[in-house]
């Protein structure tokens, strides 16, 4: 894929740089503010863009501001935003807008390097991938305020595995269950959450960002 890296922190800039370029990507630019990032993404068009959330000049949101402007602009560009910390209101940010070619991920995550590549190809794909103990937070958030409480801890399980962008076959393996117990507990949560199967828009979507984005 071609990707463009942001990140201020030039030690993590040029690992990750290597890291990619030996996994086979091409990294079209790395650069270290919001500004360069928009820049670069204008120039080069690249497949996916790893952002992170805090950058120059002020080190809070600069990073962020950029991916949604990215998201605006270029629709069609992937974004995996990297974080140092599970920051609720850029997460709940990203997980209202359009999750599809998005993925937050904690930075503590790019060290194990096939989580982190495995994010970045699913958002190259343009699926989600978010992070596990993001969604965790979230959920743990939701349960407190929402008929998410109602699920079940198994059907909890699943919708967190969908969160985090993985299809059917994916959260069997991961949940060590069948791919029809995958299904009828999805079924399930559309159920309880009150989803009826309407044209023009994902049940599965609805039904993440309804109770981690609210």
């Amino acid at each position: 894929m071609r990707v463009v890296l942001a990140e201020d922190s030039t030690l993590l800039r040029e690992g990750l740089v290597r890291l990619l370029v030996e996994e086979g990507h091409e990294v079209l630019a790395a650069v270290g503010d919001g500004e360069s990032l928009l820049t670069a993404v204008g120039e080069r068009r690249p497949d996916v863009v790893v952002a992170d959330v805090r950058m120059p000049p002020t080190h809070t949101d600069e990073g962020l501001r950029a991916a949604l402007e990215i998201r605006r602009r270029w629709p069609g560009v992937g974004v995996l935003v990297l974080s140092q910390y599970v920051e609720k209101r850029y997460a709940t940010e990203l997980l209202t807008g359009e999750s599809e070619g998005m993925g937050y991920l904690l930075k503590d995550r790019v060290v194990q390097v096939d989580e982190f590549l495995d994010a970045l190809e699913r958002v190259g794909q343009g699926r989600a991938a978010f992070d596990p103990e993001v969604v965790r937070q979230l959920l743990a958030r939701s349960t407190r305020t929402h008929p998410l409480a109602g699920l079940t801890p198994r059907e909890r399980d699943v919708l967190a595995e969908m969160a985090q962008g993985h299809g059917n076959g994916a959260i069997a393996a991961r949940l060590y269950i069948s791919q029809s117990a995958v299904e009828k507990h999805i079924n399930a949560i559309f159920d309880k959450l009150g989803l009826t199967r309407t044209p023009g828009y994902s049940r599965r979507v609805v039904a993440v960002l309804r109770y981690l984005g609210s």
